[in-house]
Parts: C-alpha cells; sequence; structure tokens
C-alpha cells in the first residue's frame, strides 16, 4: 500500500530445503541494493536485521518431514515478527530464505486480518506432504501445510486451521510437469483454488497476473505476496535453490507480473524467497534481480 513505511524482516534460513546457501540471501540482497533501491525513490524503510537464522543440517535419512522441529522455529519467529511490524501499521518485506517462512508470515498475518488471502508466485505447486514426499523436504509442503493437508506443528502455528481457505489463495507460476509438489488429484478436488500454470504467465504475464488478483480480492480484503525465484527460468536467472531450467517465466516477465501484484491497495506483506546466492558469485544475477523485483516494489510503493 503507497505512502506506508516498510519494515524489512530478515529470515536468513535454510533449515527447510535439501542444503544450506539460502540462509545468506537477506545479507545478499541488501549488499547487492535491494533496501537501497526502496530508499532511493523515497519509501520509508526500516531494516530490522535479521530477526532469525538457521543454517541447514542433514537429519535422519528415513524422515518425511525433515527438521521438522528448526523449521517450525524459524516459522515462529517470523511470524512474531511480522505480527509486531503489522501491529505498528506498518508494511513487512520479509527477506528469505527458503519457503517455509510462508507458513510464518501467513500465521502472523491472520493475527491481524483473519480473512488475509495469498498469492503464491512460485515455481511449484508445493503440494507434497509427509505422506507423498519422495524428498522429505519441507519447503515442497508449503502450500500443502496451509491447506491443511499436512497436519503436524508447522501447519497448526497459526490461529486457525487450515491457515487458508481455497478460495483465499492463488497459485500462480508453478510447474506442472514437477512429479512431487505438482499433485492434480488435490487441485481438480478443490475448484475454488485459483491457479495459473506457468505456460499460461508465458503467454500473458500481466494479464494472468491481473486475473490472479482480481479473483482474489473477490475474497479477501488483505493479501499477502509470496515470489519464489524459482518461477523464473534458471537459464535467464541462475539464482533459484532448486533450479528449474526451461520452465517457469523469464526475469522480465516476473516482474511485470510483481509489478501488478505489489500495486494491490490489500497489499499487507510481501515475501521473498529461494534465493540462493552461493549459484552466481560474479553479482550479475543478483543485480538484475534487485532492478527487477526491487524495481517493481519501489515503483508500486512510492506511488501515492
Amino acid at each position: 500500500m503507497p505512502g506506508r513505511e516498510v519494515v524489512v524482516i530478515g529470515v536468513a534460513s535454510s533449515a527447510g530445503t535439501h542444503h544450506a546457501g539460502q540462509e545468506r540471501a537477506p545479507a545478499a540482497l541488501r549488499a547487492a541494493g535491494l533496501v537501497d533501491r526502496l530508499r532511493s525513490v523515497g519509501i520509508p524503510v526500516v531494516d530490522r536485521g535479521d530477526v532469525v537464522g538457521s543454517t541447514f543440517v542433514p537429519d535422519d535419512v528415513p524422515s518425511t518431514a525433515r527438521n521438522l522441529d528448526r523449521v517450525v522455529a524459524v516459522a515462529a519467529a517470523t511470524a512474531d515478527a511480522v505480527a509486531e511490524v503489522l501491529g505498528e501499521e506498518r508494511l513487512p518485506l520479509v527477506l528469505g530464505g527458503d519457503c517455509t517462512i510462508t507458513v510464518g508470515v501467513t500465521a502472523g498475518v491472520l493475527r491481524h486480518h483473519p480473512d488475509a488471502g495469498l498469492l503464491y508466485f512460485d515455481g511449484d505447486a508445493d503440494l507434497a506432504t509427509p505422506e507423498t514426499t519422495g524428498s522429505g523436504v519441507l519447503d515442497a509442503m508449503g502450500i500443502a501445510h496451509l491447506l491443511g493437508l499436512a497436519d503436524n506443528a508447522l501447519g497448526r502455528l497459526g490461529p486457525c486451521w487450515p491457515l487458508l481457505e481455497d478460495k483465499r489463495l492463488v497459485l500462480f507460476g508453478y510447474d506442472q510437469g514437477d512429479p512431487e509438489t505438482y499433485r492434480e488429484i488435490i487441485l481438480a478436488a478443490r475448484p475454488a483454488l485459483a491457479r495459473y500454470p506457468d505456460v499460461d504467465v508465458r503467454a500473458d504475464p500481466s494479464g494472468a497476473a491481473h486475473r490472479a488478483l482480481s479473483s482474489l480480492q473477490e475474497s479477501t480484503g488483505h493479501i499477502m505476496v509470496h515470489f519464489d525465484v524459482d518461477a523464473v527460468d534458471s537459464r535467464d536467472l541462475p539464482l533459484a535453490n532448486f533450479p528449474h531450467y526451461g520452465t517457469g517465466v523469464p526475469l522480465a516477465a516476473a516482474g511485470e507480473a510483481l509489478g501488478v501484484f505489489l500495486g494491490a491497495p490489500e497489499l499487507v506483506a510481501v515475501t521473498l524467497t529461494e534465493v540462493n546466492p552461493s549459484y552466481e558469485p560474479s553479482g550479475h544475477a543478483l543485480a538484475r534481480y534487485v532492478e527487477a523485483v526491487g524495481g517493481a516494489l519501489a515503483t508500486c510503493l512510492s506511488d501515492g
């Protein structure tokens, strides 16, 4: 929402993924100029640093919800930080970190806005569960936990269960060909859950984004935006913690869609996830990310 003070919350965690690296993202994004990009157009920004951190360590091989206790601790700290910022009537900008932090962001937002909805712009549908997983990696299960398809301490983190009704969630930019995270049998049984796969977004980024936003606006007056960099084709931007080659969208198209989402007057929280700066140490890819994503934020949040 234009005119509101932005509070940056770093969540330096790779606890929910399959190897380390993402815990470095908040610091790398700051160093690449993301916060400065917002301030350069007059947006008032407070950076509270990293409120929590946790680096991936392998746990038991048979685990179907790897590092669950550590993931829950990170998500709970994230929820507290987000709720505090919203209580100050400011806009939280959360820099992750793996995708499980969005469960924490959602839990924190729901303390203030029980009707809030989520635009989930991600290269995966994240519908794996501990019962269906092949990897046990929790950041492939974020949507499953938000919808109550997975019932454990992470899914029970917020003030209600499930955290989101189908009508208050939009899946955007996901790969329909992923064998673990995309489950058509689940989606077919949920007609109220709006979804726009990557093929639709590639064909018409702005049009798909406007339709997605409109569908969510019909169900809520408060909107969260989640953006996972793996929604961008890794050939164009090699930063995603789990690379996606030949799927997703070009970076320019992602920036175009984000410009639609971040301009929503109902915006109450933004989460940026899955950047792994170790994949491209020259800094060129991070600079392009900041230009596209930071540019969309700067344009939308500075418009009065």
